[in-house]
């Protein structure tokens, strides 16, 4: 098995829950020694590692918290450090079952309060050698020294962890204001454990929930090349019949978790009043994510490998390819599936955008893993029966590689020419949460499978005379919230072979010329087309804001739409938006892809008229 920091190179892992919580949840009261459990009641702590295993934790902590002698001595139980030591490694090893990695956990000697004095520091390095040698030797995979106030503790015990030649995490607490309980601010701690050579990973836990931790970690991020870790709280505790519970739901939780994998955090987990439900949705969802999920590699092949056969040139593969080849700006209106098997009602609105002049309409895959008519069958309906050109969204989830070519090729012998490549959402965003994504290739491989298909090679390197010649779209994010990272991801999917991209809604100008602009620099010039969202309401303008992925609406933007007192002030302030939007983008952009809210095709086209 790989070591800690090979693993949390390869990919972000997921960290177990608290531990206290789960033990008092179990009717075990506070003021029991709750280490002592691994020796007084094993099976108890044997299980709650294993709801954590089974959640999907890459990394099991051992329940050692408290475990050295000075913390001990206050239960009348320091004779029995070893044997409860050795008993946290045990049964967080066994439910570990050999997948999992074993964290040894160490908590500080000093209270938050306590002054950290330099005449105590060799008792204090003797009680932290006790702990972490048995630790050691009975065979955790690295230290994880956690829930740390004091900056020169942390880095007491990070240099005597060192003696076992085992990986080292130093996790420090801080408050909401990113700042220690003396007042230090969260960059001046992390530059100093960034350059303290003792110490190979860097944390931050307990103290604030996921909002505040994520606004932690994007503070520390700057400041540190080491592995950062972040387990918040489940949010603030709320006093409940006497008892104080966490109101944070695993949904709001995992979503922060994300958005911190997003920013360039390598772990996350959780800890005060988080669960092994936490955890389960945390896993499902990162684990699905691009660049955390280990994809199928498609190898690219190249025209000397490849048959010799006549590739299909863009503009010669549809009127939609034609313009933008040639320069011309092109429309699309976006046309969900129905969710019956009536396709009538859709038909019509395609009539009405054909009537009006627009080049295609753009048919979304499973918009929020919800479940309709095939996107497939749709496109090849409105195709056959409207006449005009369809762009069909193909997104990576709940098909297998073999399943995807198949799709490929099974739709352009159908008529189907234009496709836009995406990864898709996970199947917690929609409707059916308990669905299995698959996930083979992310939208950069299959991105390479299609390009591979318009030179007449399949995925298993075998002829396909002759080629297909689908005009292949990709979409981008202008908006990310890690820019750096999406910005190579597509320009990953243009050294693939993507010939255009259609945007996220674009509600901010100048970030997506600024996205423009950083692409063309580094090679990464194709025509983009700019998705526009005409905005509804208020309410509308918040949802997208905090719920739909990829899409950031400005202030100045939800602002303005606060002031619609009626439905129909709110649909003309959202189309005066939108058309000022096209407005400031007009002379960098290939056309618009502009989106229907609520299926009404009306208010897309009135975007569209000037």
């Amino acid at each position: 098995m790989k070591n800690i920091l090979e693993r949390i190179t390869d990919h972000p892992l997921i960290f177990d829950g608290a531990m206290g919580t789960m033990i008092y949840s179990k009717g075990v009261f506070i003021n029991t020694c709750y280490e002592h459990l691994c020796v007084t009641n094993p099976k108890l702590i044997l299980g709650i590692h294993r709801e954590y295993a089974d959640a999907g934790a890459d990394v099991i902590e051992t329940n050692s918290f408290g475990a050295n002698r000075a913390k001990l001595q206050g239960h009348g139980l320091a004779d029995q450090l070893e044997a409860i030591n050795r008993a946290a490694v045990r049964l967080a090893r066994e439910a570990a079952g050999g997948h999992a990695l074993v964290a040894g956990s160490v908590g500080p000697v000093l209270k938050p309060r306590q002054v950290f004095l330099e005449s105590k520091a060799d008792g204090l390095r003797e009680t932290f050698r006790e702990q972490l040698a048995v630790l050691a030797d009975e065979g955790v995979d690295f230290f994880m020294l956690e829930t740390f106030t004091h900056i020169q503790e942390a880095q007491l015990a990070a240099q005597v962890a060192q003696e076992f030649n085992l990986p080292v995490f130093v996790s420090m607490t801080v408050g909401k204001e990113g700042e220690s309980a003396k007042g230090r601010p969260i960059e001046q701690i992390i530059q100093t454990l960034e350059n303290d050579d003792h110490i190979d990973g860097i944390g931050l836990n307990c103290g604030v929930g996921p909002a505040a931790a994520y606004s932690n970690a994007e503070r520390a991020l700057p400041h540190t090349s080491k592995p950062l870790v972040v387990m918040a709280n489940a949010g603030l505790p709320q006093e409940v019949d006497g008892r104080m519970i966490y109101m944070a739901s695993p949904e709001y939780f995992t979503e922060y978790a994300k958005r911190m994998i997003e920013l360039g955090v390598r772990g996350v987990g959780g800890c005060c009043g988080t669960t092994p439900a936490d955890i389960a949705e945390m896993a499902k969802s990162i684990k699905s994510m691009t660049g955390v999920k280990q994809h199928v590699a498609i190898a690219s092949h190249t025209e000397q490998e490849a048959p010799q056969v006549d590739v299909v040139p863009m503009a010669g593969k549809c009127a939609f390819a034609a313009k933008l080849a040639s320069g011309e700006k092109v429309t699309s209106i976006e046309i969900t599936p129905p969710r019956s098997i009536d396709l009538k009602p859709m038909l019509d609105k395609c009539r009405t955008c054909k009537e009006a002049g627009i080049d295609a309409i753009n048919i979304p895959d499973g918009p929020r893993a919800s479940a309709r008519i095939s996107p497939m069958v749709a496109a090849l309906a409105i195709e056959r029966e409207v006449g005009i050109e369809t762009v069909l969204h193909y997104c990576c989830r709940d098909r297998n590689l073999i399943g995807m070519q198949s799709d490929l090729l099974g739709g352009y012998a159908g008529g189907l020419r234009n496709y836009l490549i995406i990864t898709g959402d996970p199947p917690k965003l929609g409707d059916y949460p308990d669905s299995t994504p698959v996930f083979d290739v992310d939208a950069v491989g299959l991105t390479q499978v299609v390009t591979n298909l318009n030179h007449g090679v399949d995925v298993g390197g075998n002829p396909i005379d002759p080629p297909t010649g689908i005009l292949i779209g990709v979409g981008a994010n202008p908006c990310a919230v890690e820019p750096e990272r999406e910005l190579q991801h597509y320009l990953n999917k243009i050294n693939a072979g993507a010939e255009y991209a259609i945007t996220q809604p674009i509600f901010d100008p100048e970030a997506l010329l600024r996205f423009m602009d950083a692409a063309a620099a580094r090679g990464g010039n194709i025509p983009v087309v700019a998705g526009v969202w005409p905005l509804v309401s208020f309410r509308n303008a918040e949802f997208l804001a905090n719920e739909v992925p990829g899409v950031e609406i400005p202030d100045v933007i939800l602002e303005r739409m606060s002031h619609a007192k009626t439905k129909e002030d709110g649909r003309k302030l959202g189309i005066e938006i939108a058309r000022e939007i096209c407005e400031a983008i007009a002379d960098r952009v290939a056309g618009y892809q502009v989106s229907a809210p609520f299926g009404i095709v009306g208010l897309a086209l009135q975007v569209l008229e000037s």
